[in-house]
């Protein structure tokens, strides 16, 4: 009870710094517009009845979340599900589910915040997408008899440390925690070693490499690629962000001093930075073709992807990949995608969002990080000239990703048995 008090107590006293932090104006960062109210608790109803609540904070635990909502609903098809996420961003990612689930913006940790939710969208249990846990939330979902599960958990050394530091903070949470469903051993040995009971806790894996494109994605990729030139060597710079498209290009332009017919496929993360973008690949003097031009450049040199859902067929016509969000401290975007085509993947040093995926897949030597302009021309030309090294390192990529998957099934079964569905 002393901890809850503090706690509480803490967060009232800083939520101006918190509110500010969330919602201060920033270049390049969208805005939440009239939902705003929507953190404090203040959601409309969902459209149907108790409904699986399903929190991912933002884009990293969104995407991993993906494949489980879709499986759900294959499998239940009349299964409500509301998503909420903490960000805009990932509410982007969210809306790419349609119809499939609803949004809300997720309330902040007050406890008034979080029983109004409660009150308005009645979930029938709460399942957290990687140990966003949050004291109020949980309090509030006890006094429901909310069925709580944590799904693709992990829990570092560093935290786990801290938790033992601060005991009571620990048991507040885990009191209302049905279940843990982690993402690798050490993780339950982790969970464990802090009181969690080993019949609360199971290791499933990582439902983020479960994922997989169906034919009709490559196929579209072979079309493209028909389209933009067969034998001429391309690469991808997918997910970027302002501050890196320059770098993009500048490594680019040293590329086609060695290989002239290259051609780059630019794909902004944010739609509303196509047209800026599109004007600085004109003011660089590079021949740009838009996804969305109905007359063809003719041999473009840049090829600008301006168009939403597009990404893994634009992936599949690519040799090479890059990732963004990666050249500057953003903490990159998910490896994976390319990695699943069997695409050898290129990145910038900046990945926490993605450190565990990163890791595995450079041990695999799937993924090389560079960390500039001229570190990702000359890893271009490389792998360009020596095509049994870029095609050993597409398979390695992909058999990480092999290796890795059967999470979701796991995680799946374990879901059956803690919730009504």
């Amino acid at each position: 009870m002393l901890y809850r008090l503090l706690y509480n107590l803490l967060i009232h006293l800083f939520s101006p710094l918190l509110l500010a932090l969330l919602y201060w104006p920033k270049k390049g960062k969208p805005g939440f517009g009239r939902r705003w109210p929507e953190h404090l608790g203040l959601v409309a109803p969902a459209s149907r009845h108790r409904p699986v609540w399903l929190h991912a904070v933002s884009v990293g635990e969104m995407v991993a979340a993906t494949p489980l909502i879709r499986q759900l609903k294959a499998e239940h098809p009349e299964l409500p599900i509301l998503v909420t996420t903490t960000t805009r961003t990932g509410a982007d990612q969210a809306a790419k589910l349609g119809d499939l689930i609803e949004h809300r913006y997720a309330p902040l940790d007050f406890p008034w915040a979080a029983a109004l939710f409660l009150r308005r969208i009645k979930p029938r249990a709460l399942l957290i997408m990687e140990t966003e846990l949050w004291p109020n939330w949980l309090t509030a979902c006890g006094r429901h008899k909310l069925p709580v599960m944590v799904l693709n958990a992990r829990l570092s050394e560093r935290s786990a440390a801290r938790y033992r530091r601060f005991h009571g903070i620990f048991r507040l949470l885990s009191k209302n925690i049905t279940h843990i469903a982690c993402q690798y051993q050490a993780d339950a040995d982790r969970f464990a070693g802090l009181g969690m009971p080993q019949n609360r806790l199971s290791t499933t894996g990582s439902i983020k490499f479960d994922i997989s494109y169906d034919d009709n994605v490559r196929e579209q990729g072979k079309m493209l690629r028909a389209q933009l030139g067969a034998q001429r060597p391309v690469w991808i710079a997918a997910s970027t962000h302002e501050g890196e498209d320059e770098q993009l290009l500048s490594a680019h332009q040293a590329l086609l001093q060695s290989h002239p017919d290259a051609l780059l496929i630019l794909v902004p993360r944010h739609p509303q930075r196509f047209e800026k973008v599109a004007a600085l690949v004109q003011q660089q003097g590079f021949r740009l073709h838009r996804r969305t031009q109905k007359v063809p450049e003719t041999n473009p040199q840049v090829y600008l992807g301006d168009t939403m859902g597009e990404l893994p067929m634009m992936l599949a016509a690519a040799d090479i990949a890059f990732v963004g969000g990666s050249l500057i401290e953003r903490g990159g975007h998910n490896l994976l995608e390319p990695a699943a085509l069997g695409k050898p993947v290129l990145t910038g040093p900046s990945t926490f969002n993605f450190a565990d995926i990163t890791r595995e897949l450079l041990q695999a030597k799937g993924v090389s990080i560079v960390s500039d302009s001229q570190e990702l021309a000359n890893a271009l030309a490389q792998l360009f000239e020596h095509e049994p090294q870029c095609s050993s390192m597409g398979n390695a990529a992909l058999k990480v990703v092999r290796a890795n998957q059967g999470a979701l099934t796991r995680t799946l079964s374990v879901i059956r048995t803690q919730i009504p569905l």
